[in-house]
């Protein structure tokens, strides 16, 4: 049992989230649990994820304008093939879905990026994984606008922190987010909080074997392989506790990785 507390506050109020989190989570699949996968598209076809996304759309321009329509185009860059592997094998039941904003190699247009967010909130998805992110500081504002929306809408995301040295957005506004950088941790329930750090959590990051399109497999390093992880992770307390807020899911994170960073010091004092 995990004591989850705090006070989540506004412009208008101050509320106690004291409450407690059983441990059913940890062996939750993520049952019901709607997680959007805003990335280069999956592969469908590939043996572990056939059956399991349960919708695809694509963004394309049409009179400057970002729409999106269902997609059966998959994934040409393999980057949202192995976020979503990584997602399903530790949340197999989650309803995982796909909005291609990144084309080959993984490249696309800042406005396509906000546009699969915005995308994203309007559909009400329970967790949205952005193993993406920019650096260009004209995406800083409507950014941070959308994260406001999606905190408001109920929605939780997950944002890795950029590979590079400079920041990037939206990783870096950790208020309105979760975000996350690798670690070589393997196991994905013993993650960590940096205390203090503008990305605060630590998950798996180091040599992830996970889905590559064509139905194989590879072992992939980057923050962008840890953020699925805890994408995954909140799905598991969402099958448990689907009433938390985003606020709530954030506060339980932290008293989960702090039980875990007590039972390391335990162990490394027991040696």
């Amino acid at each position: 049992m995990t004591t989850v507390g705090g006070d989540e506050v506004t412009s208008r109020s101050r509320r106690s989230t004291y409450f407690e989190l059983g441990n059913g989570w940890r062996t939750a699949a993520g049952r019901g649990v709607s997680v959007a996968v805003i990335d280069s598209g999956i592969d469908t076809s590939h043996p572990d994820l056939s059956g399991r996304i349960r919708g695809s759309v694509e963004a394309r321009m049409e009179n400057k304008k970002v729409v999106f329509d269902p997609s059966v185009a998959g994934d040409s860059a393999g980057h949202g093939t192995a976020c979503a592997g990584i997602i399903l094998g530790i949340a197999p039941e989650a309803e995982v879905y796909s909005v291609k904003v990144l084309g080959s190699g993984g490249l696309g247009d800042g406005h396509a990026f906000l546009a699969g967010l915005e995308y994203a909130i309007k559909q009400r998805y329970q967790v949205i994984n952005l193993s993406l992110g920019t650096t260009k500081p004209q995406f800083f504002a409507p950014l941070h606008d959308l994260l406001d929306r999606a905190y408001l809408a109920g929605c939780v995301v997950v944002a890795a922190a950029n590979n590079l040295p400079h920041p990037s957005f939206p990783s870096v506004f950790s208020s309105s987010l979760i975000s996350v950088i690798k670690s070589e941790q393997t196991d994905p329930r013993k993650f960590g909080f940096r205390y203090g750090e503008v990305i605060e959590l630590t998950a798996p990051g180091v040599n992830v074997r996970t889905t590559w399109p064509g139905g194989g497999y590879r072992n992939l390093t980057g923050n962008s392989f840890a953020c699925p992880h805890i994408a995954a992770i909140i799905a598991l307390l969402l099958e448990e506790h689907p009433d938390l807020t985003p606020f709530e899911v954030k506060s339980a994170l932290y008293s989960i990785a702090q039980e875990n960073e007590r039972a390391r010091e335990s162990g490394d004092a027991g040696k």
